[in-house]
């Protein structure tokens, strides 16, 4: 992995509400752009998530029904990892491939969630409201959200490290910026209809 670089957040109580803001969030880097490779669990909310933000409908071909559906694209690729549970240890993991060619698929993303978990555990030790069972957690959504607007300001725009350049070069930022800029400046989250 070349970068830890954040492409989104979104903050809601269930995965199906969840991935279709994260997907508008990653479109908006690259509108033009078909979805980036992507590997998640396997309650599945992302596949329709990427269909309603990148999938088209085909074109009619003049026989039968047209079509009302979104297609995937031929060059997506998307993993999905589903962990079998017994209690609390994971008994097997198994890789399952959504869109795109099998080995391609695997070659380019692995068999694992591995990137994804070792970003949630650096939000974790970083942001205590992300915690479980803890005292710190938000007692309003509000609270949430300006932490983890502050937790992403953090990681995403450090004044030294691949980021900081990457940032800029992407227009999330019109600089790299100071430890002085990241330390006073105050950082807004993205206002959604939640």
């Amino acid at each position: 992995m070349e970068t830890r670089l954040r492409g989104g957040r979104a903050i809601a109580k269930t995965e199906e509400e969840v991935a279709p803001q994260l997907m508008q969030q990653v479109k908006r880097h690259a509108p033009e752009a078909p979805p980036p490779a992507l590997s998640t669990d396997g309650k599945g909310a992302y596949r329709e998530a990427m269909l309603e933000t990148w999938g088209t409908v085909p074109q009619y071909g003049g026989q039968g029904r047209p079509p009302t559906v979104p297609q995937p694209g031929k060059d997506w690729q998307y993993l999905q990892v589903i962990k079998r549970r017994q209690g609390s240890k994971v008994v097997s993991v198994t890789p399952k491939v959504i869109y795109g060619e099998q080995e391609e698929v695997k070659k380019v993303l692995g068999e694992q969630t591995a990137y994804v978990e070792r970003t949630h555990l650096t939000s974790r030790q970083m942001n205590g409201r992300l915690v479980r069972k803890t005292l710190s957690f938000s007692k309003e959504l509000r609270f949430l959200k300006a932490a983890s607007a502050l937790e992403d300001g953090h990681l995403q725009h450090p004044c030294v490290g691949n980021n900081a350049h990457l940032l800029w070069l992407l227009g999330s930022t019109s600089h790299i910026w100071t430890v002085k800029e990241l330390l006073t400046v105050v950082l807004v989250p993205l206002l959604t209809n939640t």
